[in-house]
């Protein structure tokens, strides 16, 4: 392959500050970059020797160089972000996008509702978040909803609407949910004071409303109202308990982003805490795949965009671990040696190293897909329970049951010492009735083999039970019907003391509590519970929505399927939004549900 000469372009690179392109033999774009002084750093990928590997593979494939000069190094830093994410270049780390995160949205209409939503859309909305737990948004929700009225309905309030009377107030008005906006009951003045408060509570600023709050209360002590005094009492507790609940730092702190960092093989992951006047009000974690070699600090300023982009924060005090020499000029950059900042970034930290913590056990546990094999464990596992064959397939059944209703069995293969997703197996129970685990393994591990045996696919090494001896000798049985006797080793995993039996053996194998093959069979037993308890769950969801929701007046069997499809459970269609109800089942059985759960 022709090398290329960068002697002849060098000249004209610009000693200024922008972003570089490198692109291949076929135009292909495989690396973008910024830089304070284009020149200099475009030079230094072709005149240093001591590259890693995979830069070295960078510089050879380079056929072509491109550059564009901004006016700051903050510009540089935005650019080179904005192009990673639209052309995503094979040596660029990885930057996702938010499409998944719910968001709290403020919708921009008459009389805003205010409800979860996980589509971001450019249509003048206000979007608040993203977050990274839809339960955390839901339980925001239920607090605005009991301390700050508003709608849910989706009605068009228009004033024109509303004088005509074309609306009638409906159950959340009677519950005390709304206050009637439809029926001019509410003024758009006051809707909207409860909408800044809504506001407020994003942003874990309470003192305002607790002082208007407050000035309501003595009004209606000055007007002898003493019942509305009490319930406005009331929400003051409440709204100082929700602040307490917050990990609150110090109010002097103001508004701050802190970012910490952790390493673990060939990626990065770094840690975000939001900090507005003085509380936490937002968190997240990323990991981002590295793809050459880059110093700490370029690949904390591409976090940072990421996340301040991703949450739509305007801070400009950033709590860091290193310094960051390019790119925040306007920001003020502060790594802190002691105080309420240093424990904000430790705590960040934490966060962090937790993820590279868990990232490691997975692959220790060999729990990855597509990870590397060690190559010493599976011999280990053949010495240590005996085997007369490599165990390159093992195959470990679960049972599941709630009392006695919806009983299930799944199976996990692992080949090679690794998941293999694809052979994967649940069991709906078809020949056993009420509580009966030897039965219902017996079934499961029958179905299983009878089809393998049937399209003549090969046959696991080892067979893992999770039970004791009662489900092992239900399991053999099914293998001696199969006339498979001898063909598998079949041995039961006891879940309590963690204790391996064989068949017909009066003790059992007790191995190192610590040992790596006893970690092995552990993590392919908890894989199996996981399994099994997530179909497990939706058999369940699937009985209690049908159950419950076709006892309702209106809805059918379509309908009550129609919502576990998209709500998973009873008590998420219970906590859904009329906005989300009325989007996938419309108006009138929106309406039929919500009174139905409101009882």
């Amino acid at each position: 392959m022709e090398q290329f000469d960068f002697t002849t372009i060098q000249k004209t690179l610009p000693n200024a500050p922008g972003i570089y392109k490198y692109y291949g033999a076929q135009q292909n774009l495989l690396y973008i970059g910024k830089a304070k002084n284009i020149r200099k750093r475009v030079s230094s990928y072709f005149t240093k020797s001591n590259h890693s590997f995979k830069t070295n593979e960078l510089v050879k494939q380079i056929r072509h160089i491109e550059f564009t000069i901004v006016q700051s190094e903050h510009d540089a830093l935005l650019l080179e972000n904005a192009l990673i994410k639209e052309f995503k270049p094979r040596y660029n780390i990885e930057l996702k996008d938010d499409k998944t995160y719910p968001y709290i949205v403020i919708k921009n209409e008459d009389f805003p509702r205010v409800f979860l939503t996980r589509r971001k859309i450019n249509d003048g909305s206000e979007y608040i978040g993203p977050f990274t737990s839809a339960a955390k948004v839901r339980d925001l929700l239920e607090f605005i909803k009991q301390h700050i009225p508003l709608r849910t309905c989706s009605l068009n309030l228009s004033d024109n609407n509303i004088k005509k009377g074309k609306y009638k107030v409906c159950l959340e008005y009677h519950l005390g949910n709304c206050k009637g906006p439809c029926v001019a009951l509410q003024h758009a003045d006051q809707y909207a004071m409860g909408v800044e408060q809504i506001r407020h509570v994003m942003k874990g600023n309470l003192s305002g409303i607790i002082a208007q709050y407050k000035k309501e209360q003595q009004q209606y002590v000055a007007d002898l109202a003493f019942e509305k005094a009490d319930m406005m009492q009331q929400k003051i507790h409440s709204l100082r308990n929700y602040r307490s609940s917050s990990v609150v730092v110090s109010p002097r702190l103001g508004d701050l982003d802190v970012f910490a960092m952790a390493s673990a093989d060939d990626q990065i992951i770094v840690s975000f805490l939001a900090v507005r006047n003085g509380t936490i009000t937002n968190s997240g974690t990323n990991a981002f795949r590295l793809k050459i070699e880059e110093e700490e600090a370029e690949i904390l300023s591409q976090a940072i965009i990421y996340f301040q982009a991703l949450y739509s924060s305007d801070a400009k005090e950033l709590v860091v671990p290193v310094n960051i020499e390019f790119g925040f000029e306007n920001h003020q950059l502060t790594i802190p040696k002691t105080g309420d900042k240093k424990k904000l970034l430790e705590m960040a930290q934490t966060n962090a190293d937790y993820l590279v913590t868990e990232i490691k056990r997975k692959k220790r546990l060999h729990l990855a897909e597509n990870d590397y094999v060690n190559e010493e464990l599976l011999p280990k596992v053949m010495e240590s329970l005996s085997l007369s064959q490599l165990p390159t397939h093992i195959e470990c059944f679960d049972n599941s049951n709630f009392q006695g209703a919806y009983p299930v069995s799944a199976m996990v293969c692992f080949k090679n010492g690794l998941l293999s997703k694809n052979d994967y197996r649940h069991f709906k129970v078809e020949t056993v009735e009420g509580i009966n685990d030897f039965a219902t393994m017996k079934e499961a591990v029958g179905r299983r083999y009878k089809r393998l045996i049937k399209e003549k696919a090969p046959l696991p090494q080892l067979v893992i039970i999770d039970g004791g001896k009662g489900q092992l000798g239900s399991a053999m049985a099914a293998i001696q019907e199969l006339g498979l006797s001898g063909k598998m080793t079949l041995v039961g995993l006891a879940k309590n003391v963690e204790e391996i039996f064989f068949p017909g053996d009066q003790e059992s194998l007790k191995l190192e509590f610590n040992s790596d093959v006893l970690k092995f069979i552990r993590s392919i037993r908890d894989e199996v519970h996981r399994f099994g308890i997530t179909f497990h769950r939706q058999i369940r969801s699937k009985g209690t929505f049908k159950n419950e929701l076709e006892g309702i007046n209106g809805i059918g069997e379509k309908t009550a399927y129609e919502l576990l499809n998209r709500f998973r459970s009873v008590n998420n269609i219970r906590t859904a939004t009329m906005e989300e109800l009325t989007e996938l089942v419309g108006s009138k059985k929106a309406s039929l549900i919500a009174r139905h759960f409101s009882k």
